[in-house]
């Protein structure tokens, strides 16, 4: 009969999730065992955090929770920001802590925590393995993880119940529900259709759950359809190719783009997640059409009306029955564009960010993956990058963490191991990872890593300046990167213009090893850039 150890490793591959990553103790040495007999990988990953990110990025990307292993007490601390992660930016998770069997729980205080009190708050689901129960315990996370919205569970494995036998099942349900997708006709929608009918001027805002639909064909159509100007959410970049007549950008927060939504004359939601937006109040009076696969609970988005299905016969439906848009969008997204390209333009005295992200985006294949870090950097990122296709773009914003364009980066090379994959990040970001370049090396992941060296936490250096604050604390600098990547197993390039970065660039896509690419840039622009997009 099969252990407790061996039912949870099986469900993990059975969901379509061929390995583990964590930082193992002492009570994680039967499962990982347990995952060597059954073929399936195990990433030995350098700072919990990272694993969590690692792998909530391969549930996002791949619809399959990632699993996460780490032991008890500090291991769980440690890896409560990666499964923040998760949590917010809707990743489907596998969060695995070892835990004390219950009587030394009850007697022993070293290293004791009550880890679910800790991880209630950023998960779907908390259970403690049983092994008699174990087999429907799994199939509950199951679907507690992938449910959307998608996010973590935290699974807790005691000591004492992981060579256990399992117990049987009377009857086994399957380890993921078997849906229906059910088609709206023509006449469910009818209100709906009269809303988009009248609508000469419609904007369309796409997020997350097109994703988790797997509809992004479908939501292309659409908006081809109404001739719609389409603003993406960070998470969605890419999910209309950034090529595309009618691809705006990406939510800004700021004046630009309420000034494009004000044009209109009706906002369409597309499977946004009010927990991708800046944390500002609605700024808009316009009549809303939401459109999503879940309820808007939040009530941040004011919908006047609420349509709720599978995004994909959704939008499938609506496409076919509703008439042809005013194709106004074309136009109102160039010029939006326009005005975010002069609203960048700031002149500084050494290489741009702007200036090494057009350079990258020149020289890097068409098909690339690209991770992007949080702070200052990333607003030109997401401005100056631009993806082709869904999920080629990848990020932390629900939670908006530093260090997770590493992991990210590695998740992406597991899911798309035939694809480039670029991690941008600022320096502070960089260091938070840095560990993982030696991951990276050890299990064969190579990624390329383009760092902005501006020798500062550039993102509290613009809050400081903005609030006339003089900068302190926020230093950086003395690194030699090219021994620092040596170090880890990587090749180290350091740019100082946007030939060398370019040459730089080309070199590493040639490599079969991680490359470490450090752009020496100014930052100088970063306040006006903020000041001209966000209003810091």
């Amino acid at each position: 009969m099969a252990t407790t150890v061996e039912v949870l490793v099986e469900a993990f591959q059975e969901s379509g999730t061929p390995f583990m990553v964590g930082h193992p103790g002492g009570e994680s040495v039967e499962i990982m065992d347990a995952a060597r007999r059954a073929d399936m990988r195990f990433i030995f990953i350098k700072q919990e955090t990272a694993g969590a990110i690692l792998a909530a990025t391969w549930g996002e990307i791949t619809g399959s929770p990632g699993v996460a292993l780490s032991t008890y007490g500090p291991g769980t601390a440690n890896m409560a920001n990666g499964v923040a992660h998760a949590w917010m930016d809707r990743a489907p998770l596998f969060a695995v802590n070892g835990q004390f069997s219950d009587h030394v729980y009850a007697t022993g205080l070293r290293q004791r925590m009550n880890q679910a009190a800790l991880y209630n708050p950023i998960t779907k689901y908390h259970v403690s393995i049983n092994a008699k129960t174990v087999r429907h315990q799994i199939r509950r996370a199951m679907r507690y993880a992938t449910s959307q919205p998608p996010g973590p569970v935290h699974i807790e494995l005691p000591e004492d119940q992981s060579l256990q036998e399992a117990g049987d099942m009377i009857s086994d349900s399957p380890l993921r529900p078997n849906f229906v997708d059910v088609v709206p006709d023509k006449d469910s929608l009818k209100e709906t259709l009269v809303m988009l009918k009248a609508a000469k001027k419609p904007i369309i805002i796409a997020g997350l759950g097109i994703y988790w639909c797997k509809a992004a064909s479908e939501f292309v159509d659409f908006a081809e359809k109404l001739g719609a100007p389409v603003i993406t959410t960070t998470k969605c970049k890419g999910v209309i190719p950034e090529d595309h007549p009618l691809r705006a950008g990406c939510i800004i927060g700021g004046t630009l783009e309420r000034e494009l939504v004000n044009e209109s004359d009706l906002i369409i939601t597309v499977g946004l997640d009010a927990v991708e937006l800046q944390p500002k109040p609605w700024p808009y009076t316009l009549p809303v059409l939401t459109l999503a696969s879940a309820p808007n609970l939040d009530a941040v988005i004011p919908s006047t009306q609420e349509v709720i299905g599978d995004l994909k016969p959704l939008l499938s439906s609506l496409t076919e029955y509703v008439g042809d848009g005013s194709n106004w969008g074309e136009k109102a997204a160039k010029d939006f564009q326009n005005k975010v390209t002069k609203a960048l333009d700031v002149p500084t005295k050494g290489m741009s960010p702007g200036a090494a992200l057009i350079t990258a985006r020149s020289v890097m294949p068409r098909d690339t993956i690209a991770t992007c870090d949080a702070g200052a950097s990333r607003l030109l990122v997401v401005q100056k990058w631009e993806s082709y296709g869904a999920q080629e773009f990848l990020t932390s914003n629900g939670l908006a963490t530093m260090g997770a364009a590493i992991p990210c980066a590695m998740a992406a090379r597991l899911a798309h191991p035939d694809r480039p994959v670029i991690a941008f990040t600022g320096d502070g970001g960089f260091f938070l990872t840095v560990a993982e370049l030696q991951t990276a090396a050890v299990e064969n992941i190579p990624i390329i890593v383009l760092v902005f060296d501006d020798t500062e936490i550039g993102l509290i250096r613009v809050k400081q300046e903005v609030k006339g604050v003089p900068p302190f604390g926020i230093g950086l600098g003395g690194v030699e990167w090219e021994k620092l990547a040596q170090g880890f197993g990587a090749d180290g390039y350091v740019c100082d213009n946007e030939k060398a970065l370019g040459d730089a660039l080309q070199a590493a896509l040639k490599s079969e090893r991680s490359s470490v690419v450090v752009a020496k840039i100014d930052s100088s622009c970063y306040v006006d850039q903020f000041n001209a997009l966000r209003e810091v």
